[in-house]
């Protein structure tokens, strides 16, 4: 997976607003936590890319940290089959919750976390993670709310 770096990078300089990392974080991502990422291909192109890891102090949670699909492949359960994909790579237990930072806007990532919690069959929690104002003054950014999904049974 590390020869995706690049091509997420792409993909990501194409959805704004998403935030642009350096290529080289992109590289790391996909090397270093291949196990808590996914990338979605369609004709041997890369159409999507969640990154994630474990928690350091608390490994049972899994954080979700970007999600992005293609324009032209969006509306297909591209973001639900990528976290699918990286949730069955855990044994039942070993993560508990998932949790994802998300603005206000950004209604197609809390439409994925909605939808998780009712797979689950548990309700998402969800407090102020970063003020808008913590981005500074020249930074037109919105507040991110930490959004917290209870995993009841994360292998179906």
């Amino acid at each position: 997976m590390i020869d995706d770096g690049y091509a997420v990078h792409q993909l990501i300089a194409a959805s704004p607003p998403l935030d642009l990392n350096s290529i080289y974080s992109y590289y790391i991502l996909s090397d270093h936590f291949r196990n808590t990422c996914a990338v979605a291909e369609h004709k041997g192109e890369v159409v999507g890319f969640l990154s994630a890891y474990r928690v350091p102090e608390q490994p049972d949670i899994l954080f979700v940290w970007q999600v992005v699909v293609d324009k032209a492949m969006r509306g297909q359960r591209v973001a639900w089959r990528m976290l699918e994909s990286v949730l069955r790579r855990f044994d039942t237990g070993q993560v508990s919750f998932v949790e994802a930072t998300v603005n206000p806007s950004n209604i197609a990532s809390r439409k994925l976390f909605e939808h998780l919690a009712k797979e689950q069959g548990t309700s998402i929690e969800e407090r102020t993670y970063l003020e808008a104002s913590a981005f500074g003054a020249s930074e037109a950014h919105e507040s991110e709310i930490l959004l917290r999904v209870p995993l009841s049974n994360q292998n179906s």
